[in-house]
């Protein structure tokens, strides 16, 4: 690979604060892109206001910086990219590829979320609407750079996906996609509970002619009750004077064994050891890990 053309980039959504999990994900981001001398953007993924956390989005920035983090260029919002996102929402649909729907969640409780084209032909209009994108009897297929081959029949699997929801906002699925490809994305590095997006992603660049990133999934960290760490389970926020202890520790998570004489060495200092030594060959290639362990 040239290393000057890999872009990455950290993607926090402002719906509460950076947990440890999110400092896994972002410190396997970071440090994939710099180990090769790539760019690391920061991009704020603001689509749903109503879930948005007061105050979240000026934390996450202080946090990132008080555990040494840099991003290149401007910090972008999704919120400031509507036009963007309303422009292709409208092709799609005048171009038949996507189409109206009017399903209730109760119409669609007993189909496992797997949309069943309730409305693929019913010819709603737009308005009052949410808009699903037609999805093709085809599998997508994809080597992700840890978790390995993964495959997922659209139509049988997930069915037409929403890409604007009733209410009028955009959903994560084109968003991501749309800016992506805009900010030049190479490499997307990301935790595993997004796996499965990755293949309505793959079929969306595939739609709209955009290119394809590689993709890595890192492990997602499991507390002891068996959920996830993360925002909607009230995973406490990452303290900033634990800066230096909770770096090592996203390392171990990430398989990066760290000396012993860093372990108390400051963020910058260790993210400077662990861009020179990073290994992503090294991640455990399971889509868990067990908070406890680490």
């Amino acid at each position: 690979m040239n290393a000057p053309a890999y872009t990455g980039r950290f993607a926090p959504t402002p719906s509460g604060y950076l947990h440890f999990g999110s400092l896994v994900a972002a410190l396997a981001s970071y440090l994939d892109a710099r180990a090769v001398g790539g760019r690391w953007l920061l991009r704020m993924e603001d689509l749903d206001p109503p879930r948005e956390v007061a105050g979240a989005q000026t934390a996450i920035l202080q946090t990132l910086e008080s555990y040494g983090f840099e991003w290149d260029g401007e910090l972008v919002r999704q919120s400031d990219r509507h036009a963007e996102y309303q422009a292709v929402v409208d092709r799609l649909f005048s171009q038949g590829l996507a189409y109206a729907c009017t399903c209730s969640r109760k119409q669609l409780e007993g189909y496992q979320g797997i949309y069943p084209g309730l409305c693929r032909n019913a010819g709603h209009p737009a308005q009052d609407a949410a808009i699903r994108i037609r999805v093709p009897e085809l599998t997508y297929r994809f080597t992700d750079r840890v978790q390995g081959d993964y495959q997922q029949h659209l139509r049988r699997e997930v069915g037409d996906f929403i890409i604007q929801r009733r209410d009028g906002f955009y959903a994560y699925q084109l968003a991501v996609v749309l800016d992506d490809a805009w900010q030049g994305i190479s490499d997307v590095v990301r935790g595993a509970d997004l796996l499965d997006s990755t293949p309505r992603q793959l079929y969306l660049q595939e739609l709209l002619g955009l290119p394809q990133p590689r993709y890595l999934h890192v492990p997602l960290i499991i507390q002891p009750d068996g959920n996830k760490l993360g925002k909607s389970y009230r995973s406490p926020p990452l303290p900033t004077d634990q800066a230096a202890p909770l770096l090592v520790r996203a390392l171990r998570a990430l398989g990066q064994p760290v000396p012993p004489e860093l372990k108390d060495a400051p963020p910058r200092e260790l993210l400077t050891w662990a861009t020179t030594h990073w290994d992503a060959t090294r991640i455990p290639r399971s889509a868990t890990l067990a908070e406890a362990s680490l």
